[in-house]
């Protein structure tokens, strides 16, 4: 036994028991040895690590992080894309493609006994009320809900709900007369009132009911949390990279964020209650779901509740995000607008002959609003989904299971690989005009994703942007305000982050010669 001599006075036997400092050395040593040897592990051996990329982005997952909390993540897929080819290692579990090859490698139809790629549910938080939304939905789930669901969005069931659609494009327009009164034009930030009116009309649609964003001129309480949570959620990526942190949702997400969260569900279900209370009476996507209803394979109203509010972000801010993209694009490139102008103004007579059947006869428009979903995405950022057990080959290259893939819409429509003069707005080349365009590949263009999960509502989203655009340019000249030049340097998360578009209004055939 060895004896130390204390300074105090006595004597204590020496435990041999290492100080604070040595312990806490010591830790950071192990970690040190184990980082160093993920590193070494993520850059060499990984299933991934032949796959090129930024090789900070392959060690740690903060790094895609922060893309997504500066806004930049469609940008930097592009430039990375550009820079490593048609597939980027952008996490160390993550791909990111832009080859046409891979939307139906990723996101097709599966054959019988191949095993599907389901979305990444570490990207999809839960409803409050626990129950999956058709986003979030198992394939079995899935495929219940979007048979009743394709009722509510067929041609026919549109055709029934054009007189909602009308009665909202309607408003929209006698609320811009109502702005410039008397004037010979009207500055206003064409933005809000497309806001307005796709909120409005889509909240008639899921709930009987609009948020009287139109009426009252100025967003619903409850359209504005949505707003916000969608610029919020891509701080709440970091659950995706660290699932294990779920737990701390509580403490690591502010309170006031939490009970905004639960009050714009609680309305969302008072709004159902109201609605189901009806029965099927209107022509909405309720009286579709009910009417469908039977032999056990309807939606409980706990997934109405779960999926109302997915039914309103999907059908109204990107519907608007596009009108308002369109319009900056026309505006900027005046020779299409001139083009649009006469093929509106030279096809109806007057505004009520604006019908929904006419609008999809009408050419340029068609291509004018294809154009914008290219090179103004709704969408802009990734759809992730997950490699299934057993891998899968993408982009003729096998990629091992419990890999994140996606393909970034941004990247893939910007690319001039797939299409000549990519960052010009050329609506000629979804035309039969010339060769010119002939060789673009269009089959990598897929704004509405793709296979089994594609967007169901391409087809109202479609009518009402066709609709609301040509109603907008038979009423109305525009001019572009020099504030708004650069309107187009946006930032992203998940959707578009939109500054306002400030637009000069005049009566049509008043604004004066440039």
């Amino acid at each position: 036994m060895v004896f130390d001599f204390l300074a105090m006075g006595g004597w204590r036997p020496a435990l041999a028991v290492p100080s604070f400092w040595s312990l806490l050395s010591g830790l950071f040593a192990l970690l040190c040895v184990y980082y160093v040897g993920w590193i070494i592990h993520t850059l060499c051996f990984h299933p991934l690590s032949g796959y090129p990329g930024p090789k900070l982005a392959a060690i740690t997952p903060l790094v895609h992080l922060i893309w997504d909390i500066q806004g930049k993540q469609h940008s930097t897929m592009k430039r990375l894309h550009d820079k490593y080819g048609d597939v980027v290692r952008i996490a160390p579990n993550a791909l990111v493609y832009r080859a046409a090859t891979a939307w139906k490698d990723i996101y097709g139809h599966r054959k019988k006994g191949h095993q599907v790629f389901i979305k990444d549910p570490a990207l999809y938080a839960p409803t409050p009320n626990g129950v999956n939304a058709i986003i979030t939905a198992n394939e079995h789930d899935h495929s219940r809900m979007r048979r009743l669901l394709t009722h509510a969005f067929s041609n026919k069931a549109l055709g029934e709900q054009e007189e909602i659609l009308q009665m909202y494009a309607g408003m929209f327009i006698d609320k811009l007369k109502g702005l410039m009164g008397n004037a010979l034009s009207q500055d206003i930030d064409i933005t809000c009132w497309f806001n307005f009116t796709t909120f409005d009309l889509i909240g008639d649609l899921a709930f009987g009911e609009p948020f009287g964003c139109l009426s009252n001129s100025k967003y619903h309480w409850w359209v504005r949390i949505i707003l916000d949570a969608v610029k919020a959620s891509a701080y709440l990526k970091i659950f995706w990279f660290y699932p294990f942190l779920v737990p701390l949702v509580q403490v690591l997400v502010p309170k006031h964020l939490l009970q905004k969260r639960q009050a714009s569900f609680d309305l969302s279900v008072e709004k159902v209650r109201r609605r189901l209370a009806l029965g099927a009476t209107r022509p909405d996507f309720t009286s579709y779901i009910l009417k469908h209803s039977k032999d056990g394979k309807g939606m409980s109203a706990e997934e109405m509740d779960a999926n109302s509010a997915v039914f309103v972000l999907a059908g109204s801010e990107t519907t608007a995000a596009l009108l308002s993209g369109v319009t900056y694009y026309l505006l900027r490139y005046r020779d299409k607008y001139e083009r649009l102008i006469q093929e509106i103004r030279g096809t109806f007579e007057k505004d009520a002959d604006i019908k929904l059947s006419a609008l999809v006869e009408l050419p340029y428009l068609n291509s004018v609003l294809t154009e914008a979903m290219r090179i103004y995405p709704p969408i802009p950022s990734m759809l992730p989904r997950v490699v299934p057990e057993g891998g899968a080959m993408i982009n003729d290259r096998y990629v091992p299971g419990n890999v994140s893939v996606s393909v970034s819409l941004f990247s893939a429509f910007h690319a001039a690989s797939h299409f000549k003069n990519p960052e010009a707005f050329v609506p000629e080349r979804w035309l039969s005009e010339s060769n010119e365009y002939v060789n673009d590949k269009k089959e990598a263009f897929q704004p509405y994703s793709y296979g089994p999960r594609n967007c169901l509502g391409q087809h109202l989203a479609n009518a009402e942007m066709r609709l609301l655009l040509a109603k907008l340019l038979w009423n109305f000249d525009l001019e572009l305000l020099p504030e708004s030049l650069h309107w187009i340097d946006q930032k992203s998360f998940s959707l578009w982050s939109r500054p306002e578009l400030k637009v000069k209004l005049f009566r049509a055939g008043a604004r004066p010669a440039l």
